[in-house]
């Protein structure tokens, strides 16, 4: 039998596929009708018009799950979105930025609402200088 946890994990990896998947609708499958998400203490957002706002600017985005907290009351699904900024005004400069959003999941297992949190400085740096290289 597979635990809560595992069914979490699972449904957070199938999440992380849609948002490489190129198709808003596949990330907003994961959320209730008319799901929210609020990025970095901003107005919420309905989910497709944020995907499509990343997947715009990232036409080779890759999101990887890096982490699966379950809480009492949240999840925290924590990630890691690399892509090229070559969307319309990109700047064409590669970007490589964690982060994580905090679930409020339904009684079916979808998220009803999320907030999204990444280091915005370091984001607004890449996009001009790019990512810093990895070895």
């Amino acid at each position: 039998m597979t635990s809560d946890k595992d069914r979490v994990r699972e449904f957070a990896r199938r999440y992380a596929e849609a948002w490489c998947s190129g198709d808003p609708t596949r990330v907003a499958a994961h959320y209730v009708p008319g799901g929210v998400i609020a990025i970095n203490g901003g107005a919420r957002t309905e989910i497709t018009k944020a995907a499509r706002s990343f997947m715009d600017a990232f036409p080779d985005i890759q999101v990887f799950m890096d982490d699966v907290i379950v809480k009492e009351e949240t999840v925290e699904f924590h990630w890691t979105l690399t892509g090229t900024n070559t969307g319309p005004g990109g700047t064409g400069r590669p970007v490589r930025i964690s982060g994580f959003e905090a679930w409020t999941l339904g009684d079916d297992g979808r998220v009803i609402e999320a907030t999204g949190s990444y280091d915005s400085n370091e984001y607004a740096r890449q996009l001009q200088q790019g990512a810093a290289a990895t070895s």
